[in-house]
């Protein structure tokens, strides 16, 4: 598996660089949450760093136009973490979509349908996977 990671990623440094990229916006995750308030931690993460700017994202308007307003106080706190800042910029975030569940379909057959298919599963192999696939169908199927 290593190999196709590597092959995606180039060579092992470039796996070692992401992953220390990763870490070091992990501990930033949490210098960020000891900075905000209690209300804005979870509406609030670290989207990345580069050249010693930090892009927060925010899960909305208004809590983003808060963390601007709080933005010197932020940079101060990562600086007293150990983190020297030259800027922090804040992005909305794009709202995470929820796929709602379909419902079961409703997989009705007629008595006559269901015997049709019995019997034609019954011509079929033992071992064919049709056979077992049509023989579910008809077991798993509602009168109508």
């Amino acid at each position: 598996m290593s190999t196709l990671i590597q092959r995606f990623l180039g060579s092992g440094d470039m796996l070692a660089r992401l992953q220390d990229h990763a870490a070091r916006l992990r501990r930033l995750q949490g210098v960020l949450e000891q900075a905000l308030p209690p209300q804005f931690v979870g509406a609030c993460s670290i989207a990345n760093l580069k050249d010693d700017t930090l892009v927060i994202a925010a899960r909305g308007g208004a809590i983003a136009v808060r963390l601007k307003q709080m933005a010197p106080s932020l940079l101060d706190h990562f600086l007293r973490a150990g983190y020297p800042l030259s800027s922090i910029k804040i992005k909305v975030a794009t709202p995470e979509q929820h796929v709602p569940a379909r419902a079961p379909s409703n997989r009705s057959m007629s008595p006559s349908a269901r015997d049709t298919l019995t019997d034609f599963a019954a011509t079929l192999p033992a071992d064919s996977p049709l056979r077992d696939s049509l023989e579910r169908l008809a077991r798993r199927s509602r009168e109508r």
